[in-house]
Order: C-alpha cells, then structure tokens, then sequence
C-alpha cells in the first residue's frame, strides 16, 4: 500500500535528520512516498522535492522582509497541493514560522501535523504555545524538559532526543583531529566560534580576537582555531582579523558547500582544542557534547535588541540562562558574558579561569558526559517509530 508523507525541512540539520527519518520509515514501509520541501539528504533519499530548503533559509528580520513575496509564494503552492492531495500525514522539522503556518491550515482539513523540533518557549513568547495547540496534532522534541511543558498545555508530545548527541562520539578522539588539522599533540589550542550568521561575526569576532590577543600575551604560544561555515564568514572574519592580528591562529573553512552533508568543520575544531570560546546558539550545545570547557557570549546590536523585546513582549529570557548547556543542565555550570558583559577583558578572564581551575573543568566534563547520555536516544528511530505510531493511530 501506498501512502505519502508530506515533509518540510528548511535547515540543513533538518534536511539530514529527516533523511534519517525517512530511510528508517522506508525500510519498514516500501510504499512510503515522501514530498515537499528539502534539500540533498531529502533527495538522495528519493523524496520529491518540490522546492529547495534553501528557499526558506533568512538570516534576520531584515532579511525575511525581502524574502516575503518568495515565501509567499512557496507555502501557497504547497499548501494547495496537500489540500487538493492530503497526504496521510504531515511533518514539519523546523523552520516554526512557515510550518506553524502550513500547519494549521493542514490540520483544519483533518490532516495529521506533526512537528519536530519545538521552538524555545520556554525562553521566550510562551504565549506562543496557543498557536501550537490548534496547528500541530503532536509535537516531537528535543530536550527531556520539555516533554513536562507540552503535556501540561493538553498538547500530544513524545521526547525523541537530540541527533547530536547520536553524531558526536562519547568520547571524542583529540589526538586523531589534532593531525588532521596539522596541530601538535601538546599544544595548547582554543577555538573560537563567533556564529554563523553575518551580525554575529561583525559584533562578536572583534571581541573575541582581541580576546585572543591578551590570551596570547600571557602565553605567547597559544594556538586558535576558527572554523566558518562559508566563505563570506570567512571574508568577514579576515576583515575583523585584520584589525585585530592574533599569531598562530588557523581558519577552517567547510568543504561542504553542495551534496549531502558531511561533519561540520565546526566538529573537528571542538575534537581538536582544550577550551573554545562561543557563540550563544546551538554550537554550544555541540561543545558541551565535545566534552570541551568553553565560555557563552553574545550580543546583539541596540536596534536588534529593542526588536526582540517587541516582537516577544518581553526585555530578556524567561530563564536565567542563554546557553543551551546551562538550561539543560539547571545550573550556570558554564560561564556566560552577554551583551554589555561581553568585553575583550572579561571574555579572556574567563578563558584563562579555565586553565588556571582544572578542577572547574573536569567537573564541567562530567555534567557534560551525563547530558550527552541524556541526549542520546537514537533519535531518527524514535521519530519513525512515533510517526508510524501515529498514522496507525489515524492522527
């Protein structure tokens, strides 16, 4: 029997986790048909992609204004094709604004919608948990603590874990990266991962290279390590550089511009260094599974901030913290300089803490190693087994 999946990914980590997905759905299914919008992961694994997850990609409020028309057009094409052609069930990885959107309209015809990744209400605009109840049928997420918040709104929810930590060993392998990258074995080596998007490289590499700088002139022969994901970062990057020379310092850039996606240069930095200062976001999540020490910055322009607090109605987080390793694990067991925090000073301070307590970091380690079995549940499995679950359910 044949039966078809409608899909949208718009990230890459979406596109190569839904293809995990869809291989383990096929090899228990062969009448499985997939459809919709993704990238190389989705198609190699024969999906028919109507359109390119890269359609969906903005970098910023600037940015989705001037994609506006494009994705305007791109969710009323696949909306009416799943309305004159529902599929038997709907997933959304990702991508919350156009998903949401997409389905709610789905679900009000009766098609099952489900949603993987839930997006960080529990940080900001809670209220947006009223929108999610009329559009998804069943939420999949990422962290255990979540799982808590979903079924206290009455919304269906199953924890599924966090494809991470099923990619990056328990046990990273230092020696075998430091070769790779043509590093000494006692060298001592940071990286630094100022973000991936333009604003976070233009407000935070100057901070943090000057950073490097005082770092440096305590130990002169200390190495950095950068790595970028594009070569327009990476032309960003050299710029600030420029201003702010730092020796012995290495940029790494990914060699995976096109086909389906390899391990991030990001993951032979963290393999390779002793400590790593970065940028709030989901790279810290990736440290903290790396087993790595690290210090959490960011910052923001003022103008960029004062859009935040009115679009979510609110000045800062719900919750003491901004890095994920904190949240999950309760405690400000990593440090964190945000905004006006954020200075040259501070920010090599912190560091140079890491390697004058190596008690501190060991500890950190630890919370780190039992997160990371937390985390890992060999997640494309269990969003195939709760999607199979769900359409023999019938929604």
């Amino acid at each position: 029997m044949t039966w078809r999946l409608g899909l949208v990914a718009g990230e890459p980590s979406g596109d190569l986790i839904a293809a995990r997905v869809l291989t383990g759905l096929s090899q228990r299914d062969t009448g499985l048909r997939a459809e919709g919008i993704g990238g190389p992961n989705l198609s190699a694994q024969g999906m028919d992609v109507w359109h390119p997850m890269h359609a969906l990609t903005v970098f910023g409020y600037v940015d989705a204004l001037k994609r506006l028309p494009s994705l305007f057009r791109i969710y009323h094409d696949v909306k009416s094709r799943w309305l004159r052609e529902p599929p038997k069930l709907f997933l959304g990885v990702d991508a919350p604004d156009f998903n949401f959107r997409l389905e709610h309209r789905l679900k009000r015809v009766g098609i099952p919608t489900v949603h993987f990744v839930s997006p960080s209400i529990w940080a900001w605009r809670y209220g947006r948990i009223r929108h999610i109840r009329e559009s998804v049928s069943h939420m999949l997420v990422l962290f255990p603590f979540e799982e808590a918040i979903y079924r206290k709104e009455g919304i269906p929810v199953t924890y599924v874990g966090h494809p991470l930590a099923d990619a990056i060993p328990i046990s990273p392998d230092r020696v075998s990266a430091r070769r790779r990258l043509g590093l000494s074995e006692t060298a001592r080596v940071i990286a630094i991962l100022p973000g991936s998007r333009s604003s976070e490289v233009r407000l935070l590499a100057p901070r943090f290279l000057q950073a490097a700088q005082r770092m440096q002139q305590r130990d002169p022969s200390l190495h950095f390590i950068v790595p970028m994901v594009n070569q327009d970062r990476k032309l960003e990057f050299e710029a600030a550089l420029a201003l702010s020379p730092v020796k012995h310092l290495q940029i790494l850039l990914s060699s995976t511009q096109t086909g389906v996606q390899t391990d991030p240069v990001a993951w032979v930095a963290l393999e390779a260094c002793d400590a790593a200062l970065v940028a709030s976001g989901t790279a810290t999540l990736e440290t903290a599974l790396f087993k790595r020490p690290m210090v959490i910055s960011y910052a923001v322009s003022p103008m960029i901030r004062r859009v935040m607090g009115w679009k979510s109605g609110q000045q800062r987080p719900y919750l003491p913290w901004v890095g994920l390793p904190n949240i999950l694990l309760n405690d400000f067991v990593v440090p964190e300089l945000i905004q006006e925090d954020a200075t040259p000073e501070k920010l090599a301070s912190a560091m140079w803490e890491l390697f004058d307590n190596p008690s501190r970091c060991e500890q950190m380690q630890n919370r780190f190693t039992e997160m990371h079995h937390t985390l890992k549940r060999d997640t494309p499995s269990r969003v195939a087994q709760a999607l199979e679950q769900i359409v023999h359910d019938g929604g």
